[in-house]
């Protein structure tokens, strides 16, 4: 069973190293632009004229700009909402580069991705620790009685709204520990989470993803699972901090660590 357990980790590793260092994968942004920030309309290495408003973008080109929408060249104005899948399907694309519509707390911005990145190129790896079963343990989630959301401190460093739907308690070491939890669209739980090591022996934080707890609340928390958040791999990315109560005081030598 050990064994099966260890192989199922090799495979996600493996595969979550082909996700990182996939042609739009994390290390291929090159910049996040918020048009607050340039009111002539004109990003950085970047043509037409990208203008915000209250439901979304409006881009302005013309043909020679080399943009395409949707595949097609654009010559003329078109009005973008956010793009809500991955980068390589974003509706705006300049040659190989995906240009991805974002907003966050109703401000709208841009994100470049380009295959040809600098990070991209000097990708070795992720340094992960060996799957070990002490640091997968019985977890049981408790939602609040109604969503709460805490200001915290950005990547980028700007403070955002971080929406919490409970609090996920497991045993570790011999104590019990707690995890402030968002709740995805899927049921899934999602963890931004510092520990005792963190910024030492790993990144100064991490992400976990346990999977949908069932009816009584029950789930796994499994840290050989931890994962490192986009900003890791890029500094355009605008991750969460931990909220207050998410560092513990236990060093999790356990998922990946730190980029090799």
């Amino acid at each position: 069973m050990t064994t099966d357990v260890s192989d199922a980790w090799k495979s996600w590793h493996e595969h979550r190293v082909e996700a990182v260092s996939a042609p739009y994968g994390p290390l291929a942004l090159t910049g996040t632009h918020w048009l607050e920030d340039y009111p002539d309309g004109r990003l950085p290495d970047i043509p037409g004229i990208w203008v915000a408003e209250a439901d979304g973008v409006v881009l302005t080109a013309v043909e020679t700009n080399g943009l395409t929408v949707d595949g097609q060249p654009l010559d003329g104005e078109v009005h973008l909402t956010a793009d809500q899948g991955p980068a390589d399907g974003a509706r705006i694309a300049y040659g190989e580069r995906r240009l991805v519509v974002l907003v966050r707390e109703g401000v709208w911005g841009v994100r470049d991705f380009d295959p040809a990145s600098a990070a991209r190129r000097a990708f070795l790896g992720i340094d992960a620790t060996p799957y070990d079963p002490r640091w997968s343990v019985p977890g049981r989630f408790t939602p609040y009685a109604e969503h709460r959301t805490v200001r915290v401190e950005n990547a980028d460093g700007r403070e955002r709204g971080f929406g919490l739907g409970g609090e996920l308690s497991f045993t570790l070491d011999g104590q019990e520990r707690t995890l402030r939890v968002a709740v995805e669209g899927d049921g899934s739980l999602w963890a931004v989470f510092a520990d005792a090591d963190s910024g030492n022996g790993s990144y100064r934080f991490r992400f976990l993803r346990p999977a949908a707890p069932d009816a009584e609340g029950r789930t796994t928390v499994d840290f050989n699972r931890a994962l490192l958040p986009p900003c890791a791999f890029a500094d355009h990315f605008i991750c969460p901090f931990p909220p207050p109560g998410n560092t513990l005081d236990v060093a999790v030598e356990a998922g990946e660590r730190k980029l090799l």
